[in-house]
């Protein structure tokens, strides 16, 4: 982009970027969510401000799960009620997420219904403090991803790259500084820290005195927000894992199996099927 005007270039690129985007989109073979969720018992635990992992199908979720180590590929910010109902009766979005060729875009939580999901909550934040974080989110509804940046989508073709550990979350970090090109984890970040809310905070040593012995005591500082993974969620000490059938209530009393007490393979903890009765 030249003076502000968008160049032939800037348009080829944007062109191929959709392209590489749309491949990237699509789903990988072979995945089966283990445990689905259930939409109604979602509805009812969720909270503003928590948070939802997702385990991802597409082919980009492939390689986000191997640079980070981990079962989530994705993060979005339940905001609860703070969007208004569609006019034409659909499902309320209650998502606010940022996709890839899409940007920060608003969904139904239904989306994710099939998928393996993992609730995150912030511990100890007043509701004051939950709709602000919720708000934040919601206001950057319509920021878009850069298409242009064509290597911050093609390294995501190489779903296992040759790179040390230490390396692959960089990975993940490259491009996203620009606030036009946020990725799903970075603007949670930014929301939390809208509010100074610790994360994953690195740690610093300081030497402190204290009469004649000298003590070391430990300063929190906040990481840069292109640096959060979704994964980070889950391990941060702030945050709870929430879930739903646990939080609703949990009675192992109610499951029917459909294999008899006493048989081998529940005796050697395998079991076959079981069904859950609502009590």
């Amino acid at each position: 982009m030249e003076n502000g005007k968008i160049t032939a270039m800037d348009r080829a690129l944007d062109a191929i970027g959709r392209q590489l985007a749309r491949k990237l989109n699509q789903p990988a073979s072979g995945y089966k969510p283990y445990t689905p969720s259930d939409l109604t018992t979602l509805c009812r635990v969720l909270r503003p401000g928590d948070v939802l992992l997702i385990e991802g199908r597409e082919r980009v979720s492939t390689a986000i799960k191997y640079l980070t180590q981990s079962t989530w590929s994705h993060a979005a910010m339940f905001v609860g009620d703070a969007l208004p109902a569609p006019e034409d009766g659909s499902e309320r979005p209650r998502l606010v997420e940022v996709n890839l060729g899409q940007g920060c875009v608003a969904s139904p939580l239904s989306k994710y219904v099939s998928y393996n999901t993992r609730i995150c909550r912030p511990v100890g934040l007043t509701d004051a403090e939950r709709a602000e974080v919720a708000a934040f989110m919601v206001a950057r509804i319509g920021l878009k991803y850069d298409m242009r940046n064509i290597f911050d989508l093609a390294r995501y073709f190489l779903p296992t790259p040759p790179v040390p550990v230490r390396w692959r979350r960089r990975m993940i970090a490259f491009g996203s500084g620009d606030p036009t090109r946020a990725i799903c984890s970075s603007l949670i970040a930014q929301a939390f820290q809208s509010v100074r809310y610790p994360i994953l905070p690195g740690v610093t040593e300081v030497k402190t005195r204290n009469g004649p012995r000298e003590a070391r005591a430990e300063m929190l500082h906040i990481r840069h927000h292109s640096l959060f993974a979704p994964r980070d969620f889950d391990l941060s000490p702030f945050f709870e894992i929430v879930k739903p059938r646990i939080a609703e209530g949990f009675d192992h009393r109610m499951i029917t199996w459909s294999t008899p007490p006493g048989n081998e393979a529940v005796a050697e903890g395998v079991a076959p099927g079981l069904r859950h009765t609502a009590g």
